[in-house]
């Protein structure tokens, strides 16, 4: 079979070579899968850097999310049956048959193609864990969420709209606002012509927000700290914008709100019970009319301008690979 690996840690358009690989077999409480199609994220441009927090050894196969049909399951695998569509997260999806642990894997709604199937567990999970799990979103509160254009973001904002939350999107330029507003923002703000604890404070009415999803770091965060109501909670997912958030406690202490870590792949690791939770919750929001925003779906020969492409921030809505 074919995979896309990175041989030499770089760009993504260097790094990554097209490679013959034995098919895998799946072990005790394991599932193969054939990939059908691989939603694009950020941190597949960070492995390919070498920059992810996880490393694995060269060569290995980025993509951390996918859409595809079981082959072949492993002794006690009850979970999920051969022939069924799934979803599943691993870093090695950009491959045509993965090997992936029962309890990684989750069905598949029949709502969706392949393509908006494909990214709807990590970005959607980790959307859904920042706003439920940690930031103990309300009903009628107000969710600040940056990079609301790109995977995380604009998960974010379409959960926090769904549960009643009122939802300022910060992003750079007017199509990646439009995208916001369509996916349910009430407000966005251009971190390019703004000034962004001004405006979001505008945006708040100078009360500040209750929820911020940061995936950004650097200048975002900085400008949340001055935006945040009291009793606030900020929920850090990543830092895309290449400097990690500095959490500064007398502040902190001084204006009463919290700082939130999300590592979502621990909760699959250690609470995998609470991810089926989430899964569960999304397949009903599916159920309802929600829908991931896919902007393109790449052909798999093409897989590594999805990467660059999203490395340049060039893109509105999430990118997939498509393998089917």
């Amino acid at each position: 079979m074919q995979a896309w690996q990175v041989t030499s840690l770089g760009e993504p358009d260097e790094a990554l070579r097209l490679v013959e690989v034995d098919r895998p077999v799946p072990g005790p409480g394991e599932v193969r899968v054939a990939v059908r199609a691989v939603g694009i994220n950020f941190a597949d441009v960070l492995l390919c850097r070498g920059e992810y927090q996880v490393r694995p050894a060269l060569p290995f196969s980025p993509g951390i999310e996918l859409c595809g049909v079981v082959e072949q399951v492993g002794p006690d695998v009850t979970r999920v049956s051969v022939g069924q569509r799934v979803v599943a997260s691993l870093i090695g999806a950009l491959a045509q048959e993965v090997v992936v642990p029962q309890s990684a894997v989750h069905a598949a709604p029949d709502e969706l193609s392949d393509a908006e199937a494909s990214v709807l567990t990590v970005s959607f999970h980790t959307a859904w864990f920042a706003l439920h799990r940690r930031a103990q979103l309300r009903a009628g509160e107000t969710v600040v969420v940056h990079a609301a254009a790109g995977g995380v973001g604009l998960a974010a904002v379409q959960l926090a709209a769904a549960a009643g939350a009122r939802v300022v999107a910060v992003v750079g330029g007017a199509a990646k606002g439009d995208a916001a507003r369509r996916a349910g923002a009430h407000v966005v703000v251009d971190r390019g012509t703004e000034d962004l604890a001004g405006a979001l404070l505008a945006a708040t009415d100078g009360r500040g927000a209750d929820v911020v999803v940061d995936p950004v770091g650097g200048d975002a965060y900085d400008a949340s700290t001055r935006a945040v109501a009291l009793d606030g909670r900020i929920v850090l997912v990543g830092f895309a914008g290449g400097r990690v958030q500095e959490v500064r406690p007398g502040h902190v202490l001084v204006k009463n709100y919290s700082v939130l870590g999300l590592h979502w792949a621990l909760y699959l690791q250690r609470r995998p019970d609470l991810v089926d939770q989430a899964h569960d919750e999304l397949l009903r929001l599916v159920a309802g009319g929600l829908r991931p925003v896919v902007a393109d779906v790449v052909p798999w020969e093409r897989a590594p301008e999805a990467l660059t492409r999203l490395a340049a921030g060039r893109t509105v809505g999430r990118l997939a690979v498509g393998l089917a």
